[in-house]
């Protein structure tokens, strides 16, 4: 077998039609570098730094606790989503209602009900592209893009397979596809400022 071409970046426009590589594929990599599959190409994915460690903390902490009563579930990378034969993703924290947890087996798959990706300068593109576009088309019902520098949340709503933009009411966000999901945004950012490092 060939060695397999790992790709670091996404390309600046979007790919033309579905790479090489398949599930199978994806399962006979080496467990590092971590790797994801998106249409059929693989994507080495870097280790993460430790202020995007501290915010998926938050984010997955914070959904713990709405969702907990609810019977659903959050799950934070590296754990495989399998969306197709051809994508295999490994979102920064997900969270997978109840009545959907049939598809949690060794890997999870299909669609989560709602994505977080923290984003990072080396996978923004594919945050904003080819995994924006893949979790729109599978059925993820709510998508959030967390810049953390810029101390803002993108906040996206599946509608009829195309994603667009729910905005805040003031200093909350209040999810429209889940009514338990409100999140304080300066409470939210304030408990991120007190898990970084204090600068040098």
């Amino acid at each position: 077998m060939m060695p397999a071409e790992l790709l670091i970046e996404a390309p600046l426009g979007p790919p033309v039609g579905l790479g090489a590589y398949r599930v199978e594929d994806y399962d006979r990599l080496p467990e590092q570098p971590r790797c994801e599959l998106l249409l059929g190409r693989l994507y080495v994915s870097p280790g993460p730094s430790p202020e995007h460690q501290s915010v998926s903390g938050v984010v997955s902490r914070y959904l713990d606790r709405v969702v907990e009563p609810l019977g659903g579930r959050v799950y934070t990378a590296p754990l495989d989503v399998v969306l197709a034969e051809h994508s295999v993703v490994q979102p920064d924290v997900f969270f997978i209602s109840a009545s959907r947890l049939g598809i949690v087996q060794q890997r999870v798959m299909g669609a989560p009900d709602l994505v977080v990706e923290i984003l990072s300068p080396s996978t923004v593109r594919r945050d904003r592209g080819e995994k924006l576009n893949l979790y729109a088309q599978f059925g993820v019902r709510e998508y959030w893009l967390v810049d953390s520098p810029a101390r803002q949340i993108e906040f996206l709503i599946n509608e009829g397979g195309r994603f667009m933009v729910a905005q805040p009411a003031g200093i909350e966000y209040r999810s429209p596809a889940f009514s338990d999901i409100r999140l304080d945004l300066a409470a939210f950012w304030s408990n991120v400022e007190s898990q970084l490092l204090p600068k040098r």
